[in-house]
């Protein structure tokens, strides 16, 4: 197999592939595709279809592509797509090996949670980067190919005619017609707003980008959490670099309440920092330049599903066709996954709207496993309860020293608890063995300071 010539052992990604390969090559045409959204769905699947002979061009709003956000944990599932796109090396050099998820409950300065990679086995780990980071390889590996991106111009909606798809912007203006729409534009896309009924979530967070701390004992391989009940969360992660020639980063978040946003900006900055040093006094360093409510932004979430990612001419991508809050960590992989998932259901000989079905089965139990879980656990990080984060401090933490609960909170938060890409050929979605590819990589390929360990 073409895998093992490059020595690395089959995964879920080239099973599926050979499970739609088996089409005459005949069969298969070449598709017009409008990619709405420049986020990573957007520019992974520009990547991916473009590879495979589709004509692509992509939509961007902002008259500059550019990134929105902070830092983002890739996991191993987004590390196999990474690799399939033939970026794993520069993301590498870029971002922060991540080993180890903690947190600790205040006052009692309880580890409660603690997730480590290495109950997956040896090398299998996570990797934090600054959003820029990641935005600029997909963006300059679309560029390289020659991918068209055409920036500045808002979708509003699509339009059905002659057999094709028109993308129609705010003022009415039709961008073409093509075979194939991807909406990959967010969580507020237009073109999805139609088939969602969104849950809106009471807790939000306030995220930021700091230095590195250089005062005390933080750790380059691991998230750090701090938690009071429900109610009180924040978090460090390191991040790496925006560029190889930057300083490195941090990114620093605060659970806050969508209703309490407006008077945590009519109140001085000084009140909020103290009291996030009330909860975590060794964060002072990490916030000390933090002196304007501009330099935080508040990230607001919801949740929902679509039942059916697609309809005639339009399939729906990452945020666009779910969201969720934050807690698994998994929204730029499941979008990457999406974008991996549709490319290899595009290769099928089959017409556009059975490779649009195969798709869907491809992502279906992964989506609805992760969705549940997530809506299951964010109550014990985000919200008023005073029970569920007793629940929490009381049975995670003995829960994550037993063998078998580290590997079930690893395969959780990495996103294996089900294979990501499913097979296609069988109705009962059958799932596939060896689900994602490990990320084995030398230790000079990270810097020395990413690997120690508490």
């Amino acid at each position: 197999m073409e895998c093992q010539k490059r020595g690395r052992s089959p995964t879920a990604f080239d099973y599926a592939r050979r499970q739609i390969e088996s089409a005459p090559p005949s069969s298969v045409r070449q598709l017009e595709i409008g990619i709405c959204g420049c986020g990573p769905a957007g520019l992974a699947a520009a990547l991916l279809l473009h590879r495979s002979g589709h004509h692509v061009r992509v939509f961007e709003r902002f008259s500059t592509p550019r990134p929105l956000g902070s830092g983002l944990i890739i996991q191993p599932t987004g590390l196999g797509v990474l690799r399939e796109l033939g970026l794993i090396e520069p993301a590498l050099a870029l971002g922060s090996r991540i080993d180890r998820l903690f947190g600790r409950v205040v006052p009692s300065n309880r580890v409660v949670l603690d997730v480590r990679y290495d109950a997956l086995g040896r090398g299998w780990h996570g990797l934090a980067m600054h959003r820029a980071a990641l935005f600029g390889l997909l963006h300059q590996g679309v560029v390289q190919a020659g991918i068209p991106i055409v920036a500045g111009v808002e979708i509003a909606r699509v339009e059905r005619k002659d057999g094709g798809t028109n993308l129609i912007t705010v003022n009415g203006e039709s961008l073409g017609k093509f075979d194939l729409v991807i909406d990959a534009l967010g969580t507020r896309s237009p073109l999805a707003a139609h088939m969602i009924r969104r849950n809106e979530l009471a807790y939000g967070a306030l995220w930021t980008n700091v230095r590195w701390p250089s005062q005390g004992s933080w750790k380059t391989n691991a998230l750090e959490q701090r938690y009071r009940r429900a109610q009180q969360m924040a978090g460090i992660l390191p991040i790496g670099r925006r560029t190889a020639d930057d300083e490195p980063l941090a990114a620093f978040f605060w659970s806050m309440k969508r209703s309490e946003v407006a008077k945590w900006r009519s109140q001085p900055i000084a009140i909020w920092k103290q009291e996030v040093e009330r909860l975590w006094p060794e964060s002072a360093d990490a916030i000390a330049d933090i002196v304007d409510h501009e330099q935080l932004v508040f990230a607001q979430y919801d949740h929902f599903t679509a039942r059916v990612p697609y309809s005639e001419g339009i399939v729906h991508i990452g945020d666009a066709a779910r969201s969720t809050s934050p807690q698994l960590g998994q929204g730029a992989n499941m979008a990457m996954l999406d974008a991996l998932a549709l490319s290899l259901a595009l290769e099928g000989g089959a017409d556009l709207s059975a490779q649009l079905r195969a798709y869907a089965r491809m992502r279906y139990w992964h989506v609805r496993v992760f969705q549940a879980a997530s809506a299951m656990f964010t109550p014990f990080y985000q919200s008023d309860s005073r029970v569920l984060p007793a629940v929490r401090d009381w049975f995670a933490s003995p829960l994550s020293r037993l063998p078998v609960g580290r590997e079930v909170l690893v395969r959780l938060v990495s996103g294996l608890t089900v294979p990501p890409i499913a097979r296609t050929a069988f109705k009962s979605f059958r799932a596939l063995d060896n689900a994602a590819p490990k990320t084995l990589y030398s230790s000079a390929s990270l810097g020395a300071g990413e690997r120690n360990q508490e």
